[in-house]
């Protein structure tokens, strides 16, 4: 890392190797998590890949988040807005500290770090390469004028989960569609935990989108 530069998020850093070391995976906890929080789930689904895990900011209760809410299902979109933009410079800081490809750069977000994934490619679709979004909802409505041009995004829904509004999942893939990317919705049998078709789905869709151009 450039001792120079100073990252405005606490994260965690693990250089790659191999094939997939060109890539970087993005890796945004959820309620109540940390930077080494979805680490053994990056290495699940891009064996060799560079993990960068920063620690949300917002702290609600005992628990971390990457951005505040009124209430379940309800968010501070003001503060939203300037999270998002936080999350966004440390991406391009982090690129340059650590030496990224700035091309290649996937985030993987569950729950509150999916919503904010979600936030980061539609106000900033030229930061990320793709993203996994796992239990994700409608982070805001844009102004269709951004477009993410192809960008792979895989939702990876459950058909149980108490936390996400009825036609969440639709209208999500339907705003990351209208902005043009390449969209792939995974429903499991699953509440709002990750199950293990979860995993497999996304690395799948990992070695389909990023293994090739690694």
């Amino acid at each position: 890392m450039d001792p120079n530069m100073e990252l405005q998020f606490d994260h965690r850093y693990i250089a790659g190797e191999g094939h997939l070391s060109g890539v970087t995976v993005l890796l945004l906890h959820g309620t109540g998590g940390d930077g080494d929080s979805l680490l053994q789930l990056g290495y699940t689904l891009a064996p060799g890949a560079r993990l960068l895990s920063p620690t949300g900011k917002v702290v609600e209760g005992d628990a971390r988040r990457f951005f505040r809410r009124l209430r379940e299902g309800v968010f501070d979109q003001k503060d939203l807005m300037q999270r998002t933009e936080e999350l966004a410079t440390f991406v391009r800081d982090a690129a340059v500290a650590y030496d990224l490809d700035q091309h290649r750069i996937v985030a993987v977000g569950y729950s509150n770090g999916a919503n904010i994934a979600s936030s980061v490619m539609l106000r900033h679709p030229e930061i990320l390469a793709g993203a996994v979004l796992f239990r994700p909802m409608v982070p805001f409505t844009p102004e269709p004028e951004k477009l993410l041009s192809g960008i792979p995004v895989l939702i990876c829904a459950g058909d149980r989960d108490p936390l996400l509004p009825p036609g969440d999942t639709e209208s999500l893939a339907a705003i990351f569609r209208s902005a043009d990317a390449d969209v792939t919705v995974h429903v499991a049998s699953a509440g709002h935990e990750l199950v293990m078709n979860d995993i497999v789905t996304a690395r799948d869709w990992f070695a389909r989108n990023f293994m090739s151009a690694a």
